[in-house]
């Protein structure tokens, strides 16, 4: 297939508009959006063809409850390294969607997938946690194609998460990800807009 200008445009608003949700709606996603969201991390690229990643979609209200008494935890000692002001600044930030988002979902990667047979991650095996970074990204994209918003929670100890969920020793936890429809639409990052930081430029240099 050969692309147009069209698709290069689409695109672009897509990745405009691709925005680290925090605050959701809390209307259940179709199954249909459920499964194009699948599809997508099935397209995405893998070192070796290992297709690393592991999901588990989180639906226990008791394990979502430990997911949340971790992530208090977890915030509260975050706060404890910024000084008055910037601690501040910190609680008025929205940094989870654990309470409202429809679909929450425990992203792992297995570090010794059978599937590639070791191919391309011998010397580099962070190749497979870059592989199911690549996956969540194209979740991500066909996520908000569909009008829907994804959050990254990232304050949280991989060790308790994997431990919550008896993750098999040779998964890692990756992400955890709250999906649903956003409560609000801005292609303005949550971060430039209450100046806690915007962009720095991309270091693309000739060597």
């Amino acid at each position: 297939m050969k692309f147009e200008t069209a698709h290069s445009q689409t695109l672009r608003d897509l990745l405009t508009w691709r925005r680290d949700t925090r605050h959701f709606r809390p209307d259940a996603v179709s199954q249909d959006a459920l499964q194009e969201l699948q599809s997508a991390m099935e397209l995405a690229p893998s070192v070796g063809n290992a297709r690393p990643w592991r999901v588990l979609s989180v639906t226990s209200p008791e394990k979502r409850s430990q997911v949340r008494s971790e992530f208090q935890r977890c915030n509260a000692v975050a706060e404890t390294q910024y000084d008055d002001e910037a601690k501040a600044e910190y609680r008025k930030l929205k940094l989870a969607g654990l309470d409202i988002a429809p679909v929450q979902l425990a992203v792992f990667t297995d570090t010794a997938p059978n599937e590639g047979r070791g191919l391309g991650r011998r010397s580099m095996p962070q190749t497979l946690e870059q592989s199911t970074a690549m996956a969540i990204f194209s979740l991500w994209l066909m996520a908000r194609s569909h009008n829907l918003g994804v959050g990254m929670v990232s304050i949280l100890d991989p060790k308790k998460i994997e431990a919550i969920f008896d993750a098999p020793d040779n998964w890692r936890f990756s992400a955890y990800l709250c999906i649903g429809h956003p409560s609000f639409l801005d292609d303005t990052p949550l971060l430039h807009k209450v100046g806690w930081q915007k962009n720095t430029d991309t270091v693309w240099a000739e060597v």
